[in-house]
């Protein structure tokens, strides 16, 4: 009967785990869709920014702005969906996750309320920001792969 009881208690442990597993997957799957969301909206605003850098004029100018107000919308939700991401990694007992900070992304997003200075200023923390914004897609696909591999060997 023991034996039994011990059988089925692991069986329900890998059940669990697998299941933790596909939840820690999708929350990395939304969180990389945000992300390249953002990415997406941010290179079109850096590309309306260098059309207003040569001289675009005013149109130029409310285009990279509504661009940009996109991309900080899909910024602050590229945020939220890495914390909830994190916190399916600490159900799976992951415990070499990278700190996916996305404090750089949100403060960019306010970044629109205080106005900008010159173009060329703007179109620096453009690049700055995408720059951050590829190398924490880098982390979330690589941490997705892992936990793949982790949930086929689960079986």
């Amino acid at each position: 009967m023991n034996d039994y009881h011990e059988e089925y208690r692991a069986q329900s442990s890998a059940f669990e785990m697998r299941r933790q597993l596909a939840e820690a997957i999708d929350a990395g799957e939304r969180a990389l869709n945000s992300l390249q969301a953002a990415d997406e909206k941010l290179s079109s605003a850096k590309r309306w920014g260098v059309f207003d850098i040569l001289g675009g004029g005013f149109i130029a100018s409310m285009v990279k702005r509504s661009k940009m107000e996109d991309a900080a919308a899909d910024i602050r939700r590229a945020g939220a969906a890495l914390e909830a991401f994190q916190r399916e990694l600490l159900d799976v007992h992951l415990s070499s996750v990278p700190d996916l900070d996305c404090d750089g992304f949100l403060s960019f997003a306010d970044l629109f309320m205080d106005g900008f200075a010159a173009d060329m200023v703007v179109q620096y923390k453009l690049s700055k920001v995408s720059n951050e914004l590829k190398e924490t897609m880098e982390q979330v696909a690589s941490i997705l792969q892992a936990l793949r591999e982790r949930y086929r060997h689960q079986a």
